[in-house]
């Protein structure tokens, strides 16, 4: 009965959830990087450099990583249901703003402020989703919410793509429709938030009594059964693992922002439209949504996490050296491909380690300390992708260096599993 119970419950929530959270951060990500297509005309159109552009698409994550522990331990205290709605309309506000830059300076600015605009909500999705999913589901349940991610890339890439082709109506240009256009959504879509998201499942109405009581009991248990020491900010902030999970994130953000921001630059090198660049860069995203749902699932079926992001992350790696010899359309789309589905691959099982051994005010402190941290790497990947391209011309050497910031983030994982065996033997088996 209880399995039946468990079953309808599940369903329930997953569906009333993990939908609509999917377009939320499918929204955001596209804000975070359409600015690589973007680049396509208004590099030009302003006489930015590489390095310039690096910088200033990087520079996002500066913003992020100042304010994303404040905002997510506010989101604990007054709720998903306000705080995400708070995130969303500013930062659609800012992101729109875009359309306004002149020069490197407004460029900066707006870039580090649509950064502090979104700080918060992506570790308060993974805060929220532990309110509501027990351990034992919570990787297949954040892969289809991180699935969001290569969607946005391929939705997004075509709609960025068409959005330039509008260059010259009304006076603007291609890159400033596509940043006005594309924001809209994220305001609309904050206020559906206050409507519609349930912070807590004792408030679920949507679900019966049975249902919202068990759900109810099956959480208190699970957050009942980790360590005491573990409920604290500072013990969230403190402890060692969540600093070397926040060094194995900043490998995989430093991949899949050089993806986002600099692939359609690398696909249009070939030649291409850009209304071609944002089909084409939507292909290696499609099949990172499959892999990453399958990926995620098996980690699931047989409850290992370490080999499930050591393994992803050697193949984004193998996937970004491979595209430095890349010399055709064909060849660096099935490079992109592997990156794309490495990396994707790789944050399911990697974000179900937190909430392992952390909970309450420790959770929110530790889960935006990983993310703030590791989303750092979303700034020097790209900016180091764009010094170097100025220094030598070629996305070469960029591409190496994040290559090796994948194999740390793989070498790093496998000593914090190895090291957590001798403190935490219980946790470290749901870990490995």
């Amino acid at each position: 009965m209880s399995s039946d119970l468990e079953t309808r419950v599940m369903r329930k929530s997953t569906w009333r959830i993990v939908p609509f959270i999917m377009v939320l951060y499918l929204i955001a990500f596209i804000d975070r990087v359409n600015i690589g297509f973007a680049s396509l005309t208004m590099n030009q159109d302003l006489g930015f450099s590489s390095t310039v552009f690096g910088v200033g698409a990087g520079i996002f994550f500066v913003g992020y990583f100042l304010f994303e522990v404040p905002s997510n331990l506010i989101l604990n205290k007054v709720g998903a249901r306000i705080w995400i709605a708070r995130v969303m309309i500013t930062w659609g506000m800012v992101s729109g703003a875009m359309a306004l830059v002149q020069g490197p300076t407004s460029f900066y600015s707006l870039r580090f402020l649509l950064g502090v605009a979104e700080a918060g909500f992506f570790p308060g999705i993974i805060l929220y989703l532990s309110y509501w999913f027990p351990a034992r589901r919570r990787a297949a349940v954040t892969a289809m919410f991180m699935a969001a991610a290569p969607l946005a890339t391929a939705i997004g890439s075509p709609i960025s793509g068409a959005l330039l082709e509008m260059h010259g109506i009304w006076g603007l240009a291609g890159w400033q429709w596509m940043f006005i256009i594309e924001a809209v959504p994220a305001i609309i879509l904050g206020v559906v938030v206050l409507f519609f998201l349930t912070d807590r499942p004792e408030q679920a109405k949507w679900l019966s009594d049975d249902e919202r009581a068990w759900l109810v009991n099956t959480m208190e248990q699970e957050q009942a059964g980790k360590p005491k020491a573990s409920h604290s900010i500072w013990a969230g902030l403190a402890d060692i693992r969540v600093l070397a999970l926040a060094l194995v994130y900043f490998g995989t953000s430093a991949g899949l922002y050089t993806l986002g921001i600099w692939s359609p630059q690398i696909i249009k090198s070939f030649g291409l439209s850009s209304m071609q660049v944002g089909f084409l860069n939507s292909i290696p995203a499609i099949l990172a949504v499959i892999a990453m749902i399958l990926w995620a699932r098996h980690s699931d079926r047989t409850g290992e996490r370490t080999w499930h992001v050591v393994g992803a992350c050697l193949l984004a790696s193998a996937g970004l050296a491979f595209a430095t010899g890349a010399t055709s359309v064909f060849t660096v789309l099935i490079a992109l491909a592997l990156v794309n589905i490495g990396i994707s691959a790789s944050k399911p099982p990697l974000w179900s380690m937190p909430t392992l051994f952390l909970s309450g005010p420790a959770a929110a402190a530790g889960i935006a300390t990983i993310n703030s941290i590791g989303n750092l790497g979303g700034f020097v990947g790209p900016s180091m992708i764009g010094w170097i391209k100025d220094t030598t011309g070629s996305f070469a050497g960029g591409l190496y260096f994040v290559a090796a910031l994948l194999v740390l983030s793989a070498v790093v994982t496998l000593i914090l599993a190895r090291t957590s065996s001798s403190r935490d033997p219980q946790t470290t088996a749901s870990i490995q």
